[in-house]
C-alpha cells in the first residue's frame, strides 16, 4: 500500500482535491456537497494517473538519480503496474468531472492530456515543463471556480500564489536531477543556465508568492484562522529562500519543507474560506 501511495503521490492528490473545494467555496457561498465530492475525486484520480505514467516513463532517469523515494526504483512495484494504474485511474476522474458539468469535464480532460504530454515530451523542454507543473498546482482553484460557475479575483490570487511557489519548487527540483536530466536530455534551468542561476530564480519565485500572500486578507479580513497557518507557511518559505541563496545541497529536504509550507497555506485558505 505504501508503494502504491508513493507511486500515485496521493498526498498531492488530496491537496489538489482540497484546493478544488476551496475554489468552490471562494467562488460561491453555496457549497453543493455532491459537486464538491466529485470535484475532489476528479483531482485525485487525474493526478494519480499522470504521476503513475510519469514514473513509468522516467524509470531510467530515476535510477540514474538514485531516487529511492520512487517505488519502481526500490523494486516495490513493477513498471507494468504503474502503466496499468495510469490507464485504469483516468476514466474515474473523467467520469467524476462529467457528472459535474461538461465544462468541468473539458477542463479536467484537457489538463490530464497535457499531463500525459508532459510525461512523454514536454518535460524535456525544461522551463516550459516547469510552467505546466506550476499551472497544475493552481489549476484546482480554477477548477473549483468552474464547478461553481463563477471565477473571481480571489480565485486568481489563489492561483498565482500556487503557481509562483510551484514554479520555484519545480526549478529547485531541476538542481537535484541534473545528472538524470542529462540522460534524457531535459533542458532544465539548472542545466541550461547553471545551478547558481537556478538557485536564485527558485528563491525569487518563492519570495514573490510570500509577498502576495497578504492579498487574500482583502477577502478574508483579519481572520486568525487564515493568518496563522499562512504565516507558518511564509516562515517555512522564507527559511527555504535563505537556504537557497546559501546553495544548500539538500534539495530533497527543501522540497519537503516547501510541500509542508504549501500544506499549511492550503489549510489557511480552507479555514479562511469556511
Amino acid at each position: 500500500m505504501k508503494a502504491i501511495w508513493d507511486l500515485l503521490r496521493l498526498e498531492h492528490g488530496i491537496m489538489y482535491g482540497i484546493a478544488v473545494i476551496i475554489g468552490i467555496i471562494v467562488s460561491s457561498e453555496n457549497l453543493e456537497l455532491d459537486k464538491a465530492i466529485l470535484g475532489f475525486l476528479t483531482a485525485l484520480f487525474c493526478q494519480a494517473s499522470s504521476f503513475a505514467l510519469n514514473d513509468y516513463l522516467d524509470y531510467e532517469v530515476d535510477l540514474k538519480n538514485r531516487r529511492m523515494d520512487r517505488p519502481l526504483v526500490r523494486g516495490d512495484l513493477k513498471r507494468e503496474h504503474a502503466l496499468i494504474l495510469a490507464i485504469a485511474l483516468a476514466p474515474f476522474g473523467f467520469i467524476s468531472a462529467y457528472l459535474i458539468s461538461f465544462q468541468a469535464f473539458l477542463f479536467a480532460f484537457g489538463i490530464t492530456v497535457l499531463g500525459y504530454f508532459y510525461d512523454l515530451k514536454l518535460k524535456e523542454y525544461g522551463i516550459f515543463g516547469n510552467i505546466y507543473i506550476a499551472f497544475t498546482m493552481g489549476a484546482p482553484f480554477l477548477f473549483g471556480g468552474i464547478i461553481a460557475e463563477r471565477l473571481n479575483v480571489q480565485i486568481v490570487i489563489l492561483f498565482l500564489l500556487a503557481f509562483l511557489s510551484g514554479l520555484g519548487r519545480e526549478i529547485m527540483k531541476g538542481i537535484e536531477d541534473v545528472e538524470g536530466d542529462a540522460l534524457r536530455g531535459v533542458k532544465s534551468v539548472a542545466r541550461i543556465k547553471g545551478v547558481d542561476f537556478a538557485y536564485k530564480l527558485s528563491a525569487v519565485l518563492i519570495i514573490s508568492a510570500v509577498l502576495l500572500s497578504p492579498l487574500p486578507l482583502i477577502h478574508y479580513g483579519l481572520d486568525p484562522l487564515y493568518i496563522v497557518p499562512v504565516a507558518i507557511a511564509d516562515i517555512l518559505f522564507i527559511r527555504t529562500v535563505i537556504r537557497l541563496f546559501r546553495h544548500d545541497k539538500d534539495i530533497r529536504k527543501l522540497r519537503k519543507d516547501t510541500l509542508l509550507a504549501m500544506l499549511s497555506g492550503l489549510l489557511g485558505f480552507l479555514l479562511g474560506a469556511i
